[in-house]
């Protein structure tokens, strides 16, 4: 039986990656901050979860929640890389610099860290890695600013990292999703649901599952193909227009 950590398996595509994973046979370590949530998730699946509750910033934290697994989930095959929030929708004059940190934080820092810490079991089982940026990583948009800007980090990482990990038998993926239904703009507006409501009204956006069947379809790929980028849109969605400021 394989094993998989998500990071940020509280809601969201992470909660789904879970029991996508979970629901295929693999024992997945189940990480985030709501012990209650985890708790849940845990419960649903036996022995096939395991909650590890630590927030992602917090090495000390993470690393004592490693250390104390249980020997049968130390041999891990899949690092899910997926705890990440967006703060704020303010242009950058406008922006407040404690969101940015905190994106910069959770996005990036947190996840070369975790990465770092567990790449040298993943090479020593040929295992893999998927990172979820999106597709804020490759098209800017009016208030997307440090949040595109980590997400761009994230694109990039994968794709050195993959460079570095030739020959290893390590697989790395990068998932770019469009726009999908959770709890993403209800964090970045501070609770805001009539402002959730309205971005994904009449749009059908995708859903966290169909994220999770991608992680999945990815990870149970033969061992020889590897997916280095995947962009993901709903229909309803494509690319925004030049902006063109007239009259001075």
């Amino acid at each position: 039986m394989k094993t998989a950590i998500v990071t940020g398996a509280t809601s969201g595509i992470g909660q789904a990656t879970t029991r996508a994973l979970a629901d295929a046979g693999w024992q997945v370590i189940a990480t985030g901050r709501r012990a209650d949530r985890l708790a849940a998730l845990a419960d649903a699946f036996g022995d096939r979860v395991h909650a590890a509750v630590f927030d992602v910033r917090d090495e000390a934290a993470r690393d004592a929640a490693l250390d104390a697994l249980p020997a049968r989930f130390r041999d891990i095959d899949l690092l899910v890389n997926n705890a990440g929030l967006a703060l704020g929708t303010a242009p950058a004059q406008k922006a407040d610099l404690d969101q940015w940190r905190t994106m910069i934080d959770t996005n990036v820092t947190a996840l070369v860290s975790i990465t770092h810490r567990l790449l040298a079991g993943l090479i020593a089982r040929k295992g893999g890695i998927v990172n979820i940026a999106s597709v804020a990583g490759t098209y800017p948009y009016p208030g997307g600013n440090v949040y595109g800007g980590t997400k761009a980090f994230v694109q990039q990482f994968t794709l050195n990292l993959r460079s570095d990990l030739h020959g290893t038998g390590v697989r790395v993926s990068a998932i770019d999703p469009g726009m999908v239904e959770t709890e993403f703009t209800l964090v970045r507006t501070g609770g805001d649901q009539g402002a959730s409501d309205t971005l994904y009204a009449g749009a059908t956006p995708m859903t966290a599952e169909d994220i999770a069947a991608t992680v999945l379809w990815i990870a149970t790929l033969p061992p020889h193909l590897n997916v280095n980028r995947l962009e993901l849109m709903p229909v309803s969605q494509s690319f925004a227009g030049f902006q063109v400021a007239r009259g001075g």
